[in-house]
């Protein structure tokens, strides 16, 4: 007979809070005890007697680690886990999960990717601004409406996403670059039509760049304002990753020298932002909030795959998407 545990699931309020989190706990089998908050010590005794903790963006800190002495699997419920101290569970040899293999989240994210490059090429915010207004801005848009068919774009990280978005990408007649640091399979680049580069070349020769990474200290500001500089003043700046991905503040000089043609970001750092963020006020900026991986039929794949790996891994099976 399988063991009862303890499961904390954390749901942080900007991503449904306890409402959310009740709808997750009752996806769980009968031999889990699930108790539900927007923030891991918020119940210090649930914590400190938790076998799992499901988080869905709620940070897990190294303290909060510490207080969880029974703590045996953090699973993430998305893609990310920079919301996870990995060198405080590494030290208690608790593995970090995430839903990679799933592909819960791709479908949406690469969607979501292409409604921001769209409204960048055909400026449809300025557009709607302008005729909500009563100005027929025609005549001051027309210049700058372009189109996606014959541009080059350029992804980094070709994971479950970035394959995602690439083979959109060939729908629309773009050609595909990408960068990382291991080159997909040849089997790979011919069905994706994709070509692996060096971050620097890809920069150099993108008209759209879109980021599919995860955030690690590695790729922490990986768009600082010397690679920002690579880029051709014609050329977008897409995220739907993470915010950190992008020196923020190096991103809203670009825009407002005119040294990128603008960007299209549904993430940002911190989450929300607060309001003194100048990419706020950024020109040619189109901005969503982080709204890639939530819908509907999104929110209910993630949770599937991330109860689904932590009931498997109460039942004695081995976690799958390990991150640490």
């Amino acid at each position: 007979m399988t063991e009862t545990k303890n499961v904390l699931a954390v749901v942080s309020p900007h991503v449904g809070g306890r409402t959310a989190g009740a709808a997750l706990a009752t996806l769980f089998p009968g031999q889990a005890r699930v108790t539900v908050v927007e923030a891991a010590d918020e119940d210090p005794a649930a914590l400190r007697e938790a076998h799992v903790v499901v988080t869905g963006l709620g940070p897990v800190t190294a303290e909060h680690i510490a207080a969880a002495p029974e703590l045996e699997l953090i699973q993430c419920a998305s893609h990310g886990f920079d919301y996870v101290d990995l060198d405080a569970a590494r030290e208690r040899g608790v593995p970090v999960c995430n839903i990679g293999s799933s592909g819960a989240e791709k479908q949406n994210v690469a969607e979501q990717t292409f409604a921001l490059m769209l409204a960048l090429a055909k400026q449809l915010v300025p557009a709607h601004t302008a005729l909500a207004e009563a100005d027929w801005a025609l005549p001051r848009l027309q210049q700058s409406i372009t189109e996606l068919s014959g541009k080059t774009l350029g992804i980094v990280g070709l994971g479950h996403i970035g394959e995602e978005v690439a083979r959109r990408a060939a729908a629309f007649d773009m050609s595909i670059v990408y960068a990382g640091p291991t080159p997909a399979s040849a089997e790979t680049e011919a069905r994706l039509g994709a070509r692996h580069v060096e971050l620097e070349e890809l920069l150099r020769v993108a008209d759209y760049v879109t980021l599919h990474a995860p955030l690690t200290e590695a790729t922490r500001h990986l768009l600082n304002a010397e690679r920002l500089a690579l880029l051709k003043p014609t050329a977008f700046v897409v995220n739907t990753s993470r915010g950190a991905l992008i020196d923020q503040d190096a991103l809203a000089d670009a825009l407002h020298a005119g040294a990128l043609a603008g960007a299209g970001l549904d993430v940002f750092d911190p989450e929300p932002p607060t309001p003194a963020l100048r990419l706020l006020k950024a020109p040619n900026v189109v901005l969503s909030p982080h709204v890639a991986g939530v819908t509907r039929e999104t929110l209910v794949r993630i949770a599937l795959a991330a109860v689904q790996n932590a009931a498997d891994f109460i039942a004695g099976k081995p976690p799958r998407d390990v991150v640490s």
